[in-house]
C-alpha cells in the first residue's frame, strides 16, 4: 500500500522522458517563478529607495534645532532682495534655507552665496513653489526653522494690472499657504515683506503706519489681503510677526557680489534703475517716463528710494527684536521723495551715458506721490537708512551691471 501511494505520488508530479527517465517539470517551474519574483521585488525594492534616499540618510544640521543658531527660511530667497537679505543673514552666522521656484528668481545668485559660505549647515537651497501645499508642508516638516522671512512675490505694478489674477494667486494665496505651514509647525517668528502699495495715494505726505490703506492696484491689494491674513491669525498665537512695508528699492551689494537681474521678459514692467541701466548699455533705445502731469514738483512721480542694503539691515533688526504675541509694522524708506525726473538725472551721472529720455502718457495703477515717514522705526528698532545719496546708490548697482552684462549668466 505505502509503495503504491508513493507511486501515485510520483506520478502526478512527473512526466516520462526519453530511456524511461523522469524529471520533476512543476517544482522546477515553481523555482523559476519563484526566482522572477524575487528579481522583480529587488528591482521594485531597490527603486523606492532610491526614490526615497533622503528618508535613509542621517538628520542634516537644518533638520535639527541647535542652541545659539538661528535658522531661518528666506522665501524668494534667489529673487533681487532675498538674496541680499540671504548674504546679510549669512555674514551674520545665520543658518539659512532659501525657497524659490525660480520663476523671478537666478540660481546663479543662490550658487554665488553657496560659494561664499560652502561649510555644511550654513545654507542649503529647496526648488519648490510656494503654491505647492504638499511640498510646503514636506519643507517645514524636514527643517527646523527659527524663523521666516517671506520675500516671495511677484512685485511690478505695471503687470499687476495687465495680470491681476496671477497676483492674487501669487502673493495673497501663497502667503496663506506659508502662514498654514508656519503656524502647523510653530515656527516662533514671521518676518513679512510688504510695501507702500497698500496705502494708495494718500491724501497727506508723508505716510506713517496708522495712514489708512487704500491700494489702488492689483499689488498694493493683493499685498494687504496677505498682511489681514497674518493680522488676523496673530491675534490668537504666540508668534512674533513684523510687518516691512518698503518703498522703491535700489542699488546692490557694495562688494559687488549681487546684483538685480531681472528676466529679459519682464524689462517693460521692472523697476526704472533696471530701465535705466539698460538704456545706458543699449540694450534698450531709450528710457520711457510714463507720466509728466501729475501734482508735483516737476510734474513725474515722486518716489522713496531705498538702498537695498539698507533695506536687508531693518528686517535683521526686525528679526532681533520681534517678541512673541507681538505685531510689529514699520515704513522702511529714507523720510525724502524724489522725482522720476531727478532719479534719471542721477542715473546718467551715475553711468556717465546721456541717456535718451521718452516721456510719455500715465501707466495704470501708478499714484503721484509716496514717500515716508521712519521715526517709528528709529523709534523702536533704532533703524534709520546710512546709503541715501541717490547717485552713490546707483554707481554701486551700475558697477555690477557693468560687470554681468548678462545678468548672472556673465559670472
Amino acid at each position: 500500500m505505502l509503495s503504491f501511494s508513493r507511486a501515485r505520488s510520483q506520478g502526478r508530479n512527473t512526466r516520462p522522458l526519453g530511456g524511461g527517465m523522469e524529471y520533476l517539470e512543476p517544482k522546477r517551474k515553481s523555482n523559476v517563478m519563484g526566482k522572477i519574483i524575487l528579481v522583480v521585488s529587488l528591482t521594485a525594492l531597490c527603486i523606492f529607495m532610491l526614490k526615497h534616499a533622503s528618508s535613509f540618510t542621517s538628520p542634516t544640521a537644518f533638520s535639527r534645532s541647535e542652541d545659539g543658531v538661528t535658522h531661518v527660511l528666506v522665501t524668494g530667497g534667489a529673487g533681487y532682495i532675498g538674496s541680499h537679505a540671504a548674504l546679510r543673514l549669512l555674514k551674520d552666522s545665520y543658518r539659512v534655507t532659501i525657497v524659490d521656484n525660480l520663476s523671478r528668481g537666478n540660481l546663479g545668485a543662490v550658487k554665488v552665496l553657496q560659494g561664499l559660505f560652502p561649510e555644511p549647515g550654513r545654507l542649503q537651497f529647496i526648488y519648490a513653489d510656494l503654491g505647492d501645499a504638499k511640498a510646503v508642508d514636506k519643507i517645514f516638516s524636514e527643517n527646523a526653522f527659527d524663523a521666516v522671512m517671506h520675500f516671495a512675490a511677484v512685485a511690478y505694478v505695471g503687470e499687476s494690472t495687465l495680470d491681476p489674477l496671477k497676483y492674487y494667486h501669487n502673493i495673497t494665496s501663497n502667503t496663506l499657504v506659508v502662514l498654514e505651514a508656519v503656524a502647523r509647525h510653530k515656527v516662533k517668528k514671521l518676518i513679512y515683506s510688504s510695501t507702500c502699495a497698500t496705502y494708495g495715494e494718500p491724501d497727506k505726505m508723508p505716510i506713517v503706519e496708522v495712514t489708512p490703506q487704500v491700494p489702488i492696484n492689483p499689488y498694493g491689494k493683493a499685498k494687504k489681503m496677505a498682511e489681514d491674513m497674518i493680522l488676523d491669525f496673530s491675534k490668537n498665537s504666540d508668534m512674533a510677526v513684523m510687518i516691512l512695508r518698503y518703498f522703491n528699492v535700489i542699488g546692490s551689494d557694495p562688494e559687488g557680489r549681487l546684483g538685480e537681474a531681472p528676466k529679459p521678459e519682464l524689462r517693460e514692467h521692472g523697476r526704472i534703475s533696471g530701465a535705466c541701466f539698460d538704456a545706458a548699455r543699449g540694450v534698450i533705445p531709450g528710457l520711457q517716463v510714463k507720466g509728466t502731469d501729475y501734482k508735483t514738483g516737476d510734474g513725474t512721480c515722486v518716489r522713496d528710494y531705498i538702498d537695498v542694503t539698507d533695506l536687508v539691515d531693518a528686517h535683521v533688526k526686525a528679526l532681533e527684536k520681534a517678541k512673541p504675541r507681538n505685531v510689529g509694522i514699520y515704513n522702511v524708506g529714507t523720510g525724502k521723495g524724489r522725482s522720476v525726473k531727478e532719479f534719471v538725472e542721477a542715473c546718467k551721472k551715475a553711468t556717465g551715458v546721456d541717456i535718451k529720455v521718452d516721456f510719455l502718457p500715465r501707466r495704470p495703477g501708478d499714484y503721484a506721490e509716496v514717500y515716508s515717514d521712519p521715526a517709528k522705526i528709529l523709534r523702536d528698532l533704532n533703524w534709520s537708512a546710512r546709503y541715501t545719496n541717490l547717485q552713490e546708490s546707483l554707481e554701486v548697482a551700475w558697477k555690477w551691471q557693468k560687470t554681468h552684462p548678462h545678468g548672472y549668466a556673465s559670472s
